[in-house]
């Protein structure tokens, strides 16, 4: 096989962002294995949202309209004080009118098993930790991965191994790696409580609470308080979100009601504040938290990973060039996304004020934006109106082709 045209990639991690690209890739005509170090697919999370620029980079390999369909939050919600006043108010159709496209909130397992779905059978393969000994050349050697069951030899090898990513340390073992935002965070998934609520995100003195329903019933929420690097509650962390947050408003003291210690997923939150010089080395790229691990205060995290999976597919297929392919995906990756990234650390920073007279400016400066519609949106102007570099190149589903009529395209 010519070194310049890649036929065989493997992918390191089974996450959202390397199954998107394992079938971007799979349908550019690539064959993929997956490798994954967990025994199965359950995912370690438990809700994310998909953004309009994720659910268009979804159009890609026909997974759009069924993301869409499962979209939850229908009318208000907005940003709350814990005592119960809001602070901004917004509904479910803003985001529409203005990029086109719903906010969905799903399980992260319901989107693992639909891209896994659409691999073909023994792509992935589980129970396999794997190590990268030799990132390859382009012009010459391949990539080659470590398994228990021997090494594998690849055109292209994506690392998609999170963010204590051991393929980011073999590529760039001169860069610093991720740093500690600052405050640790916690999800759940619960079913809903009897009693109606709109969804909000709640903003207090140093920690936050969020609450966003499911479309099978279920309730995801998350918290996040500053705190120390590596602390954890000596009785536990329902315990500990107990003491910070029974006295907040409904459906808060419900939600924690119905939360065990063995259903709260707890962590730290780290993000890389000095950017790569490059997402790419030899025939190995990197995607997702690999290559530009962020704050979830802007919820693109997983959206970001979704997009590198699909422009990685753009410049990458069974013909030309791996070399400027790679470089091409770079040139595209890295400015978007390390804007991303220090973007997300800057509302992060904001919403984890903790001093009286910082917190009182910050929820005055956000109520004065009920009067201007649309303003609190503007802060994903540039992110959710992101369009894939083609728009598709899997067969679109009729939802989907019904719109791109109605916008105008053939």
């Amino acid at each position: 096989m010519s070194p310049q045209r890649p036929g065989h990639a493997v992918v390191i991690g089974s996450g959202i962002g390397g199954l998107t690209a394992a079938l971007a890739l799979h349908q550019r005509g690539l064959r993929v294995t997956v490798l994954e170090r967990a025994a199965s697919l359950e995912p370690v999370g438990a809700g994310i949202g998909l953004a309009p620029n994720a659910l268009r980079a979804l159009d890609v390999v026909g997974l759009g309209d069924t993301v869409r369909r499962l979209a939850a939050w229908q009318g208000p919600g907005g940003v709350r004080t814990p005592g119960g006043r809001w602070l901004a108010r917004t509904d479910s159709s803003a985001a529409v009118r203005r990029f086109g496209d719903p906010l969905v909130l799903v399980h992260r397992a319901t989107l693992v098993e639909a891209l896994a779905a659409r691999l073909p059978d023994r792509t992935i393969r589980t129970g396999t930790p794997a190590e990268l000994v030799d990132r390859g050349a382009v012009d010459g050697r391949p990539a080659v991965v470590r398994t228990p069951d021997g090494d594998l030899e690849a055109d292209l090898v994506v690392g998609a191994d999170g963010i204590r990513s051991g393929v980011r340390g073999a590529l760039f073992p001169e860069h610093p790696g991720i740093t500690y935002a600052g405050f640790t965070a916690w999800r759940v998934v619960v079913p809903a409580p009897a009693e109606p609520f709109a969804p909000h995100e709640t903003w207090g003195r140093g920690q936050i609470w969020g609450t966003q329903p499911l479309k099978d019933g279920r309730i995801y929420a998350y918290a996040a308080a500053a705190a120390p690097a590596g602390e954890r509650s000596p009785d536990g962390e329902k315990a500990e979100l107990l003491r910070r947050y029974a006295p907040w408003h409904h459906p808060v003291p419900q939600i924690l009601d119905a939360a065990t210690d063995a259903t709260l997923l707890r962590g730290d939150v780290h993000h890389m504040n000095i950017p790569l010089p490059a997402h790419h080395r030899g025939r190995t790229v990197l995607i997702g938290d690999a290559a530009h691990a962020m704050c979830p205060a802007l919820g693109q995290g997983g959206n970001q990973a979704v997009e590198d999976g699909i422009v990685l597919a753009h410049h990458v297929g069974p013909a030309g060039d791996l070399g400027a392919a790679l470089a091409a995906y770079t040139a595209d990756r890295l400015p978007r996304t390390t804007g991303i990234v220090r973007k997300s650390a800057r509302v992060a920073r904001l919403t984890m004020l903790s001093g009286t007279t910082a917190v009182g400016l910050r929820d005055g400066m956000t109520t004065l934006a009920r009067f201007a519609p649309g303003l609190a949106l503007r802060t994903f102007d540039g992110i959710a109106d992101w369009r894939p570099p083609q728009r598709t190149y899997a067969a679109p589903t009729p939802v989907h082709q019904a719109r791109r009529q109605e916008e105008g395209h053939p």
